[in-house]
């Protein structure tokens, strides 16, 4: 291998993929809390993209009337944030939260562009706010 030549930090050389945040938004206000698939409104992940890491960010802890569970896909069912009862965790506290995928757990590429998706199943919401945070490396830019 030869020396890296001065001012070159060698990254990047091949390509310039770098690290970019998306950023969805779920609140009961704006979008309801009906089961089923939810649009999440913000940012898409595109085609290509390897997912490095999540986060949940709850600001309003969401409510049922029923027993109502919520799940978070990017690219498969419950990738980014496993199924879970609306008043357990990571949704019954008001704390940002580590999603199913992290720097320690195998990333994920995305076939296709894709939706930040809320999955409510089993009854619906009747409040709630939360925001997910996925990074990821978009090889293609």
């Amino acid at each position: 291998m030869g020396r890296i030549p001065a001012g070159k930090a060698g990254v990047g050389q091949l390509g310039t993929a770098r690290e970019q945040i998306a950023v969805a938004e779920y609140s009961f206000a704006a979008l309801g809390g009906a089961v089923g698939s939810i649009a999440l409104r913000g940012d898409t992940i595109p085609s290509g993209a390897i997912i490095v890491d999540t986060l949940l960010i709850i600001d309003t802890i969401p409510t049922s009337g029923g027993a109502a569970t919520i799940g978070i896909t990017t690219q498969s069912a419950a990738d980014t944030a496993a199924v879970a009862a609306f008043d357990a965790s990571p949704w019954s506290t008001a704390t940002p939260k580590r999603g199913a995928i992290t720097r320690a757990t195998t990333p994920v590429r995305t076939t296709a562009e894709h939706t930040i998706t809320a999955v409510i199943a089993a009854a619906a919401l009747t409040a709630g706010r939360f925001r997910v945070l996925v990074t990821y490396i978009d090889p293609t830019a």
